[in-house]
């Protein structure tokens, strides 16, 4: 029998992850999240059936910093999932609170599961290679030289970078830290929705991540408020740095042949920064 949402159910909006197949609130005041077949690889950044083994282990259901909003049932049928959660108010949360927050959920002590993410950035480097590199992105003009030629060195040296990052410590990561799904508040932690890129990656991961959403003008002292609040250790400042430049810089490029392609760019050349101190 397929999925069909009840009539009644209010639609919301929702991230674009690969598995995604709509969210809706019911009558009843729970959030109805579809999940839909896709990846079926478990530790792929975007396997489908991610989301439904977080709420049905709880492995972040009492987590430190970062937990998952309460899960009244998980519905498997033929044609995929279905999420039934609280519905979380939205609370305004300040980036030094995200980030004091990742911070202690990357402490947290909870075994690393079978089916988590691993490799997230390793496998989106493949990927960007196989589409041809950053080669487009460094010929746009509003990027200048300073920021080119850190780029460039980013770019052939990007294997060593991806060592590095495997060097450092490995710690529980959401995946996808973006503000929208860091927005509930539980007490002094977070409730954290979209779970399906949770894994264990390195340290500085989910900082990285916060740092291209944040979209941080050049105010180096901001950042380093922020490091400080997630930990502050070289660790996870390295990892951070390399997350972000790595990451900010491939979906810079991925947007040049995009219809709608948002503020990449723009994003890329705030952290112009952090771009520079990713090299050697």
């Amino acid at each position: 029998m397929n999925f069909v949402p009840n009539p009644d159910w209010q639609p919301l909006a929702s991230g674009s992850g690969q598995s995604n197949g709509g969210v809706w609130v019911t009558t009843d005041g729970w959030v109805v999240k579809r999940l839909v077949p896709g990846a079926e690889d478990v530790r792929h950044h975007a396997y489908w059936q991610r989301q439904a083994l977080v709420a049905e282990s709880g492995i972040v259901a009492r987590t430190p910093g970062l937990r998952a909003p309460k899960y009244l049932r998980v519905l498997r049928d033929a044609d995929g999932i279905s999420l039934l959660s609280e519905y979380v108010e939205s609370a305004p949360i300040d980036a030094i609170n995200l980030a004091l927050a990742l911070g202690r959920f990357a402490k947290a002590s909870i075994a690393e599961p079978e089916w988590g993410a691993r490799d997230v950035l390793r496998d989106r480097m493949a990927t960007v290679e196989r589409r041809g590199g950053w080669e487009a992105l460094l010929e746009l003009e509003e990027l200048d030289e300073p920021l080119r030629t850190a780029l460039r060195a980013l770019w052939v040296r990007r294997s060593a970078a991806l060592a590095e990052l495997d060097g450092l410590p490995r710690v529980p990561t959401h995946g996808d830290a973006h503000p929208l799904n860091l927005s509930g508040r539980h007490g002094n932690d977070v409730i954290a929705f979209d779970w399906e890129q949770f894994g264990f990656g390195p340290a500085g991961f989910d900082l990285g991540y916060l740092l291209i959403a944040a979209a941080l003008p050049r105010d180096e002292e901001l950042f380093d408020d922020l490091l400080l609040a997630a930990g502050g250790d070289t660790s996870v400042r390295r990892g951070a740095v390399l997350t972000a430049a790595l990451t900010a810089a491939s979906r810079a490029a991925w947007s040049l042949d995009q219809p709608s392609p948002g503020d990449h760019v723009e994003r890329l050349v705030a952290l112009e920064p952090i771009i520079a101190e990713a090299g050697p």
